[in-house]
């Protein structure tokens, strides 16, 4: 158990933790980190730093104070189909069962996201034999909507290989638009009633300015780059989500699941640490973002740790921007 004396320390410390996806299972507040491993690795583009190989589930108390691991609820090993880097999951529940749906590679380097399963929210979860059919690239993010439909939202550039399924077929060599084409938004999917599989082809997410005019691929401020995390507000749907090389996450609104959404802005500025992946959640009446910086290793772009800060609207639905570091009052 990690005790937390302020609010932006980390939710736990004798791990490293990333990518965290919150929810609320059986009243409880549950997150579902990536798990850095504490190697020294170079860092690069294609992502080779991130070699995670497990995942561990956390559980807050009600008061948010103190943070449980709950140790491995899955490791590479025990699944199949994959090679390496088991990077940001996320977790679900339906009809009595917990899900736990994450990206690795299979054994041509190509990422799939897969699925596991378990009987608690803590796991521990069991993969099924082979990733998801027609799924690709990283950072699955599902979200139940309230008419009972689920969907899935994926995707991110660079070591994520969005770029790379532009023709529908992987293409190693496929490369991004142009700076001055619309940029690549991330995918969204209607999944089965079981939630093992996609009822649909995936189809892309259109993100554009008040004018309806396609944000830009050189419009590194507002552009996709990965980790979207969609949740609801008043009838609206918030598809919120990194910039990647301006380390911010920002969010656009949106009348249904699959847009288009109209950017809004900042949620959170840039952290320690190059990468911000985050999520959204709200418990006990109150809106929560779980986000990741590297303070915990002092700057290590692969040694990362979980965070968490309240998160609050404006009368008219708008986010106010979160700055990660305030000044002591």
């Amino acid at each position: 158990m990690t005790t937390r004396s302020r609010a932006d320390e980390p939710l736990v410390t004798h791990i490293y933790t990333a990518d965290p996806s919150a929810h609320v299972f059986q009243g409880k507040l549950y997150v579902y980190p990536s798990h850095d491993l504490d190697h020294e690795m170079a860092s690069n583009d294609n992502g080779d730093q991130y070699d995670m190989e497990d995942y561990h589930v956390l559980s807050l108390d009600e008061d948010l104070a103190h943070a449980v691991d709950h140790g491995e609820a899955l490791h590479l090993r025990d699944i199949p189909w994959a090679s390496k880097q088991l990077w940001a999951p996320d977790a679900a529940y339906k009809d009595g069962t917990y899900y736990l749906f994450f990206p690795a590679r299979d054994p041509h380097g190509i990422f799939r996201i897969g699925v596991a399963t378990g009987l608690s929210p803590q796991g521990p979860f069991r993969a099924e034999p082979s990733y998801i059919p027609g799924s690709f690239s990283i950072d699955p993010a599902v979200f139940a909507d309230d008419d009972g439909r689920t969907y899935m939202y994926f995707g991110g550039l660079w070591g994520g290989q969005l770029e790379k399924w532009r023709t529908g077929t992987y293409n190693a060599d496929g490369e991004g638009p142009a700076a001055t084409e619309p940029a690549l938004g991330p995918r969204a999917v209607e999944l089965k009633g079981d939630l093992l599989g996609f009822k649909e082809t995936p189809r892309e997410i259109r993100i554009v300015d008040e004018a309806g005019q396609p944000i830009l691929a050189g419009d590194e401020d507002r552009r996709y780059f990965e980790g979207p995390w969609m949740h609801k507000h008043d009838g609206r749907y918030y598809l919120s989500y990194s910039t990647g090389t301006t380390h911010k996450i920002v969010y656009a609104i949106g009348e249904t699941p699959y847009g288009p959404f109209v950017f809004q802005g900042t949620i959170l500025t840039p952290v320690v640490g190059w990468t911000t992946h985050h999520s959204i959640v709200r418990y006990n009446d109150k809106w929560y973002l779980f986000y990741h910086d590297s303070s915990l290793s002092g700057g290590a772009d692969n040694k990362r740790c979980v965070k968490m800060t309240e998160l609050r609207y404006n009368d008219d639905g708008t986010i106010q921007t979160i700055d990660p570091y305030p000044p002591s009052e």
